[in-house]
């Protein structure tokens, strides 16, 4: 586990390290507090007419789900710059093949890489989540369902970084494995809209669509089901990753 750790350790110095991850964490932080101050405004707003309503939305269920779900969007764009070089550069410098021969398994050297990358998005989501656990200073808040919504976009974030990990085992071109991340985590989030039309096909879709996984966490329904499809998906493309450079070290 020690070495492991070290690896971690080590990425997430690299890339705190780096003036483009501080950049990537400001914008992102930015635009996400420009729709919140937007969402909470709109509440103020219509907080006369919502309470008409024979059963008014709360203010959790009026800014948790819309920031959560916007953060998602956003994130799909930017994880795939982050996790880009995490094996795509070392295998363009010519430093993958010392990695690789180090005496620590692959295993332990995507587990490592992986773990850095989640530090990163463990801190993204944190902040986010900041913005809504600001209104407890003034206002009451839907734990269950900010929590729930919390827990969501971090198993979302996991699975984009678990994608892109993969994605840069298979090539050397860190710019390649981001379009290629973002092309298939699009693909992903957009197969809901596919899932529309009915029959087997549509339902296998809608099984597929991350977006049908992550709404109901974001609208407070906790479904095994769901939290299974996000923690099946870490573990396929780490496993995959595993088994791409576990085969590029027994070919030397």
């Amino acid at each position: 586990m020690r070495p492991v750790l070290a690896i971690a350790g080590r990425e997430l110095r690299v890339l705190f390290a780096s003036p483009s991850a501080w950049a990537m964490l400001a914008v992102v932080q930015a635009i996400l507090g420009y729709l919140f101050l937007t969402q909470l405004d709109l509440y103020i707003q219509l907080g006369s007419q919502l309470m008409a309503l024979p059963d008014p939305p709360g203010l959790t269920e009026v800014i948790v789900p819309a920031l959560f779900g916007s953060a998602g969007i956003v994130l799909l764009m930017v994880v795939p710059l982050i996790t880009m070089r995490s094996f795509a550069e070392e295998r363009r410098n010519q430093t993958l093949s010392l990695l690789l021969s180090a005496p620590l398994s692959v295993t332990g050297i995507v587990l490592g890489k992986y773990l850095a990358l989640m530090g990163f998005l463990t801190l993204v989501t944190a902040l986010t989540a900041a913005m809504p656990a600001s209104l407890l200073l003034g206002a009451q808040l839907d734990l269950g369902l900010l929590s729930a919504g919390l827990l969501g976009l971090w198993l979302l974030l996991g699975s984009f970084a678990a994608l892109g990990l993969f994605i840069s085992t298979l090539t050397s071109h860190p710019m390649t494995a981001a379009v290629s991340t973002f092309g298939v985590l699009l693909l992903l989030w957009i197969l809901d809209a596919a899932s529309s039309g009915g029959g087997q096909s549509s339902i296998l879709l809608g099984q597929l669509s991350m977006l049908n996984h992550y709404d109901p966490l974001l609208k407070g329904v906790f479904d095994t089901a769901d939290v299974a499809y996000f923690v099946l998906f870490i573990v396929l493309f780490l496993g995959l990753s595993v088994r791409r450079l576990d085969a590029e070290r027994l070919s030397g």
